[in-house]
């Protein structure tokens, strides 16, 4: 388990050990869960890159995204009406 050191001022550093687990950099934001039943804290790294979520939806069978279909999808169901 990682531990910290409060300072005067409030502030702390987050130990390498969940830096690295975060994978946080210099900048990057975190949450604060409170759980006030249990008296604990969850850290959650707030900023995600937008890249990293790249794929994460894809299934079997799923096509590429054509952004021409967009404009179409809307007058298609328009004509089925």
């Amino acid at each position: 388990m990682s531990t910290a050191t409060l300072t005067s001022k409030g502030q702390t550093t987050v130990p390498r050990e969940v830096r690295e687990f975060l994978k946080l950099k210099p900048g990057d934001k975190i949450e604060f869960e409170l759980n006030h039943e249990h008296r604990t804290v969850l850290l959650k790294a707030a900023n995600l890159d937008v890249s990293s979520l790249r794929g994460i939806l894809k299934s079997a069978g799923m096509k590429p995204y054509n952004p021409a279909e967009r404009k179409l999808a809307p007058r298609n169901r328009a004509r089925k009406k």
